[in-house]
């Protein structure tokens, strides 16, 4: 198969059919191989209803309907885990991302030999005050803290080749830096594309400017995660260390200076020098109880189910 294309939705029942119709034409006069996986991440309205239908005319439609609302870095999580294409494209389903840009993007995976291909919305036709600015601001943090040079991080049509997709855990709500943690597990080959970006023509946008706070939480998580996930000793090590040096050094002059050079002056506990000693020493020390208990539980840890499929549409 030449194509998976991984749409997850959130109350979309206005655009998903001409969403569909529009990815078979592409498909049809490009000759793929394909199918569409949508993913329900808890809809409330008909879209469900909608999948079912398009599924009964078109064999190539599938669907996974979640329990509940479990975010959109699950659904593509359990899109991917289907996924059946040599090439995977990812797409909302609100008619912003245009269908027209598959075969490009297409290209660049199979004849470029681009692990990952980001599209870049270069001429946004959303607010520039409450998405544009925010969205600069951060993709510009994205790629400071990453190193991975593109600038539409949010983009939701991407591109990926099937191996990319089978080994990587998109988690929490880290769907934002897919790019990042392909670099991370050995893909470096990521390109970008820019591509046309069109007005919400259905429903209204799920992200409000909460999303760019969480955004940068995230964004310190990944880069914790990227450089110590493996091993939280090394960083939670060195800083007892750092820490333990300091109360050391505090308490041995301390000691020396009592002994040799001013044996009658004031008690060592009031000196303002014991208690730096006393509290880096136990900073020290709990810093290295960190890194131990990171250890433990990193050794540990069990894979815990982190969304529930409701039912499935055309999927074993």
């Amino acid at each position: 198969m030449n194509i998976s294309v991984v749409i997850p939705l959130l109350n979309e029942e206005g655009s998903l059919k001409e969403l569909h119709d529009w990815i078979v034409s592409v498909m049809l006069s490009n000759q793929f191989s394909y199918e569409i996986l949508f993913i329900d991440d808890g809809s409330t309205d008909n879209s469900w209803q909608v999948i079912s239908g398009l599924s009964d005319i078109n064999p190539n439609v599938k669907g996974l309907r979640f329990l509940k609302n479990f975010g959109k870095s699950q659904a593509l999580h359990a899109g991917f885990a289907k996924a059946e294409g040599d090439v995977v494209i990812t797409m909302d389903a609100d008619l912003q991302d245009n269908p027209e840009e598959i075969p490009g993007l297409y290209t660049m995976i199979t004849k470029d030999n681009f692990d990952l291909v980001s599209g870049w919305k270069k001429k946004r036709f959303d607010s520039v005050i409450s998405k544009n600015l925010p969205s600069k601001l951060f993709n510009w943090a994205a790629r400071r803290t990453s190193g991975v040079k593109l600038n539409d991080f949010n983009c939701g049509l991407k591109a990926y080749s099937n191996q990319v997709i089978k080994h990587i855990d998109v988690y929490g709500e880290m769907h934002r830096y897919i790019p990042v943690l392909a670099k991370n597990a050995g893909f470096i080959n990521i390109g970008e594309k820019v591509v046309q970006h069109q007005a919400r023509k259905y429903g209204k946008t799920k992200f409000g400017m909460n999303r760019f706070i969480n955004g940068f939480l995230d964004l310190i998580t990944i880069s914790f995660i990227s450089r110590f996930g493996r091993r939280p000793m090394h960083l939670f090590g060195s800083l007892g260390v750092i820490m333990f040096v300091i109360g050391f050094g505090f308490a041995f002059y301390l000691g020396l200076d009592k002994l040799f050079f001013n044996p009658t002056g004031r008690l060592i506990t009031e000196r303002p020098q014991f208690y730096i000693a006393l509290s880096t020493m136990i900073i020290g020390s709990q810093f290295f109880i960190a890194g131990f208990l990171g250890e433990l539980i990193l050794r540990s840890k069990r894979q815990q189910q982190r969304y529930f499929i409701k039912e499935n549409i055309n999927l074993s």
